[in-house]
């Protein structure tokens, strides 16, 4: 298996050359198709881990363990670099932090983003957050850095003060996590692409932007993030999305039909499903 710190390299040579595309994956076989298909990295969403594999709603009930098996998973599957959303660290102080970070790394985890709200987290899209104390925050990316064992790995900040406390805030708040050792900032929930220039023209790092549907974010192409400033840009449900609605679809033929037989031309065959797995079932 290729090793976290050969994906952390690889990741930051990748940021190197010009923004990069993360799909984000569902689950090992999705993970699979998004390498396959040509894109150089993928994001492990805790939205997904939490609707997907969970089944319950994105507001901080799924462990540290759960997300270090889900990322594990992914990782046996691929050979590219990983950024993972770990949510506000699966704890509130320093110890927890460090113990995500050495427990996502050694699943073979390449980056994680961390989050500056309280717990219970919410989406970032959606109105009723809190947000702990800079000072707090800062403290939690210390204790990130101290544990990562490759000094490749990836560290995030992510702020949601744009939706609770305005712009400037925001930008306060990504400074002074640059200063406490963050590698890079992600900015959440802006509300325009006018705002998406200005923060990176106030915040020159390597920037992270979430082109999730259905949000405070316009859509925006990843060619426009990257010309904005932006080297890292996400799709985080977007797969899910696409899949759990050509899912439902399919139920309501299958009930009305009570056969799949119309439904055979849009499926992934058998075969397709082997070669993505790389299996020959003659070799048994």
């Amino acid at each position: 298996m290729v090793t976290s710190d050969q994906r952390s390299t690889q990741l930051r040579e990748l940021i190197h050359r010009g923004p990069v595309m993360l799909p984000g994956a569902f689950n090992a076989l999705s993970a699979r198709l998004i390498e396959r298909e040509g894109f150089g990295a993928l994001y492990l969403s805790g939205a997904v881990l939490a609707n997907s594999v969970g089944g319950v709603p994105d507001v901080g009930l799924m462990t540290l363990t759960e997300a270090r098996d889900h990322a594990a998973h992914v990782a046996g599957a691929t050979t590219i670099p990983i950024l993972m959303d770990a949510d506000t660290g699966y704890g509130d102080g320093p110890y927890n932090v460090a113990r995500t970070i050495q427990e996502l790394e050694r699943a073979g985890v390449s980056a994680v983003h961390m989050e500056d709200q309280e717990f219970p987290k919410r989406c970032g899209h959606l109105a009723g957050k809190r947000l702990i104390p800079t000072e707090e925050m800062c403290a939690k990316i210390v204790a990130a850095n101290t544990a990562k064992s490759s000094p490749d790995f990836l560290l995030i900040a992510r702020t949601d003060a744009r939706g609770v406390l305005g712009y400037d805030e925001a930008v306060a708040r990504a400074a002074a996590y640059l200063k406490a050792g963050a590698d890079g900032i992600f900015p959440e929930a802006l509300e325009s692409k006018e705002e998406f220039a200005r923060f990176a023209r106030d915040v020159p790092t390597i920037l992270l932007a979430n082109m999730t549907e259905f949000g405070k974010t316009p859509m925006l192409t990843a060619d426009e993030f990257g010309d904005l400033g932006y080297k890292l840009i996400i799709f985080p449900v977007t797969l899910q999305r696409l899949a759990m609605k050509t899912v439902e679809r399919a139920l309501a033929v299958l009930r009305r039909d009570r056969s799949q037989r119309g439904l055979l031309d849009q499926m992934q065959t058998r075969q397709e499903l082997y070669d993505l797995l790389g299996y020959d079932p003659r070799r048994g």
